[in-house]
């Protein structure tokens, strides 16, 4: 129950850290995009109102600075009465000064006539140049522009003025202050379906990492519900096959400790029964002893070969790096008819074998002979007295082709899907009195498959059966096919 606890604990934490994740990460995406949204808009609010400002004060310093320019000098009274005749309103101080910037002219503070207007837009435009300068700040535009004056004797002076607009301002800091409003409810939303979200998200996580401990813990029939259509339900289906192949490979794994541990304990057995005998039989005679010795060794002899096989068999799930070299595959059909001849003479079996020329596939010696070895000594085997084992090699199109066919007891169709499988008999009684271990079948298909080839097993027409095994053939010492 404390484990229990602890796990519940346990992946409470890991949820709420993971939601925790998930909600900081949406939280400062929606945050920076509503940044986004708030600031870009009354920027460019902003700039094209300075824009309006710059054409409009530029335009109307332009209009007063051409009524001047029809003045030889530029005095306070004739200033004053030009000024009085154009009809600029808007402005919140309009000053004129002549080509020394003493004031000639100031709508604000007409007492500063004489005095000089120490402004550097004023500085600018008795140089010559045209000058705007616009600020929003403290609820309101300010904007001032200077251009200079010119009369028929050059420049005489500069038009400075200044403008002061709150209602554009104001309508700008209302339309900013909606967004923020709007960006908080935005916000609140976002958030609450950020959570929501996330929980959800956090949820499927959680399940896939509970069944992940689950499966950790050796219960590989655990499977998990795929919902919707999206990455995680890909991940949840990659999930379940993976499990289903572990829970595959697991029950293939005590299958073949159960039956390796049978198969070995068999022999084991009856030696102990044998050696058990001879120690508790006094005065046994020599002809009982010899039997019984060589039956101990017979059963020595197939619980060697047995564990041979297993010890290949482990070796080839561990990926051994072997010697790999252009071998003749007629060669190995031909020495292996030679060594199996005394064994078919014995069981009363015609063996023959032709082979093809220039036969060649990539692989090591040893295993090639071993695949034509454990086919042919299964058809002298699994046959009848006075029946035939045919070994034949020959070039296809684009393979090597081994065949090896018996006119034996032959194998029942519902057998033939499953002959390949480690430990599998078609006759087990049959087999065992013949001294078979059901592992040569599964080698020779395990070696052939590592070598790129291919392996058949199909019944002949009337008995017996036909095992058909293709390889690629190898590649010459200058690189292309034979």
């Amino acid at each position: 129950m404390r484990n229990s606890g602890g796990a519940e604990k346990k992946r409470r934490k890991l949820t709420q850290r993971v939601q925790f994740k998930f909600v900081l990460a949406f939280f400062t995406l929606i945050v920076a995009l509503l940044g986004l949204v708030d600031t870009y808009p009354i920027a460019a609010s902003r700039d094209l109102v300075a824009s309006e400002k710059e054409s409009s004060l530029l335009s109307q310093a332009g209009v007063i600075s051409a009524s001047l320019s029809a003045l030889d000098s530029l005095s306070s009274d004739a200033v004053g009465q030009v000024m009085s005749l154009l009809d600029i309103a808007g402005l919140e101080r309009i000053i004129v000064t002549d080509g020394t910037a003493r004031i000639v002219y100031d709508s604000r503070s007409p007492s500063d006539g004489g005095k000089y207007a120490l402004l550097s837009e004023v500085a600018l435009a008795l140089d010559g140049r045209q000058v705007f300068w616009s600020r929003f700040a403290d609820g309101a535009f300010t904007s001032r522009a200077a251009i200079p004056v010119y009369s028929s004797r050059g420049l005489s002076g500069a038009v400075y003025i200044c403008e002061r607009d709150e209602s554009q301002a104001e309508l700008i800091i209302s339309v900013q202050s909606r967004l923020w409003m709007i960006s908080l409810v935005c916000l609140a939303a976002a958030m609450a379906l950020t959570v929501v979200f996330s929980r959800a998200l956090t949820a499927r996580i959680t399940r896939l990492a509970e069944a992940m401990r689950v499966v950790r813990g050796g219960d590989y029939a655990h499977r998990i519900k795929p919902e919707g259509n999206d990455e995680l339900t890909e991940l949840s289906e990659e999930f379940n096959d993976l499990t289903e192949r572990l829970e595959t490979t697991e029950a293939q794994r005590r299958r073949f400790v159960s039956d390796a541990s049978h198969e070995l304990k068999t022999p084991l057995a009856a030696i102990r029964l044998l050696a058990d005998s001879i120690i508790q039989s006094e005065g046994m005679d020599e002809a009982t002893m010899r039997e019984f010795v060589a039956d101990i060794g017979s059963e020595a002899d197939r619980l060697q070969r047995t564990s041979e096989k297993l010890l290949d068999l482990s070796r080839r799930d561990a990926g051994a790096p072997r010697a790999l070299s252009r071998v003749d595959l007629g060669e190995a059909a031909a020495a292996t008819s030679r060594l199996l001849t005394p064994l078919a003479a014995k069981m009363g079996v015609q063996l023959s074998c032709s082979a093809e020329s220039d036969c060649l596939v990539t692989a090591s010696e040893d295993e090639l002979y071993q695949i034509v070895f454990n086919l042919a000594e299964n058809a002298v085997k699994y046959n009848v007295e006075g029946g035939e084992v045919a070994i034949d090699v020959r070039r296809g199109e684009k393979r090597v082709l081994l065949t090896v066919e018996d006119t034996g007891i032959g194998i029942p169709r519902e057998d033939l899907p499953h002959i390949f499988e480690r430990f599998y008999r078609v006759d087990k009684a049959r087999s065992r009195e013949k001294g078979g271990s059901g592992l040569g079948l599964s080698i020779v298909h395990d070696a052939v498959v590592s070598l790129g080839g291919e392996i058949e097993v199909a019944a002949r027409e009337g008995q017996g059966t036909r095992f058909t095994v293709s390889f690629p053939p190898a590649a010459e010492e200058g690189g292309g096919e034979l």
